[in-house]
């Protein structure tokens, strides 16, 4: 969180000394707009962003679903109602709002801002590909977000990532139309300032990639967290585990979620293509930690497999 907003401190104090110029009098407009547009996304991300990935998914109420589903669907649906109240109780949480996605690809994700005010989503592929100790695992993981805090982590970086691409695209655009040429001299004298304005336009063209590694950082860290904590509730991390491998089975892309929400799904809506590589730069990029080793680690709590490499 402090590099995010060290990010926009960056940008916005960068857009000053090009634009407006330090000095006497000098009334930091760039630093506090980007404070105000930090702050502002922040707020509507932690208020409102389970809203809107709810409705970017196009995710139903489960009691709409159960309404119009067959006799065959209306079990799967019952069934997944009985597991979230099973984990829930486990969890010592009150039970979150439950949706369905109407996607084929097995997927799920949390949002919400913690405790009471949460949401699970499962896609309709889910459904029907995982038993019931299966389904049990993958409630079990997202409800650990949900009591772990993450889902108010994870919806706040989201937000502030999309903060920080916000102001580099306004200065990057601002830049190509030549404002603030008229007084180079005055702004940006000595050799201070000329460094100053290299680090800006660095600052500027990494911001965005910048705040997307912290934001799959994040994500994968809280992934294995969550692993664990599913487990611990479940008290079976073979659940789990056989989850997993049948959502690595899956490589279509979850099409209903966008990359904006992809840091929240279990697995990576698109496509686990990226979980397949090893290495320096596929650590870096990707989204959701390697499935191997996410289930090397629970087959190692079952005292299974050979554990994590």
């Amino acid at each position: 969180m402090i590099v995010f907003v060290a990010l926009l401190c960056v940008l916005g104090f960068g857009f000053d000394a090009f634009y407006v110029g330090v000095g006497g009098g000098y009334v930091p407009v760039g630093s506090l707009m980007a404070l105000m547009v930090g702050a502002v996304s922040a707020s509507v991300g932690y208020f409102r962003g389970d809203r809107a990935v709810l409705a970017a998914t196009a995710a139903r109420p489960l009691d709409e679903v159960e309404a119009a589903a067959d006799e065959a669907s209306k079990l799967k649906v019952r069934q997944l109602r009985n597991v979230v109240d099973e984990m829930s109780i486990a969890a010592g949480l009150p039970p979150p709002a439950v949706y369905v996605v109407p996607d084929q690809d097995p997927n799920a994700f949390a949002t919400g801002r913690g405790p009471g005010h949460a949401s699970i989503a499962v896609t309709r592929g889910l459904l029907e590909t995982l038993d019931r100790e299966e389904l049990q695992g993958v409630v079990a993981h997202e409800m650990s977000h949900i009591r772990n805090l993450d889902v108010r982590l994870m919806t706040v970086v989201a937000a502030l990532t999309g903060a920080v691409a916000l102001l580099a695209d306004w200065a990057r655009r601002g830049m190509m139309w030549g404002g603030g040429r008229q007084r180079d001299d005055d702004r940006r004298g000595g050799v201070a300032g000329i460094v100053f304005f290299a680090v800006w336009i660095v600052a500027i063209l990494l911001a965005p990639l910048v705040a997307r590694i912290l934001a799959t950082m994040v994500s994968r860290r809280r992934e294995y967290l969550a692993d664990a904590t599913g487990a611990e509730l479940t008290r079976n991390p073979l659940g789990l585990a056989r989850a997993l491998e049948k959502l690595e089975e899956a490589v279509e892309p979850t099409r209903a979620i966008k990359q904006g929400s992809a840091h929240l799904c279990i697995a990576d809506p698109l496509g686990r293509q990226i979980n397949l590589r090893t290495g320096f730069w596929s650590d870096i990029f990707a989204s959701h930690p390697p499935m191997a080793a996410r289930i090397a680690a629970l087959e190692a709590m079952a005292f299974q497999g050979d554990g994590p490499q």
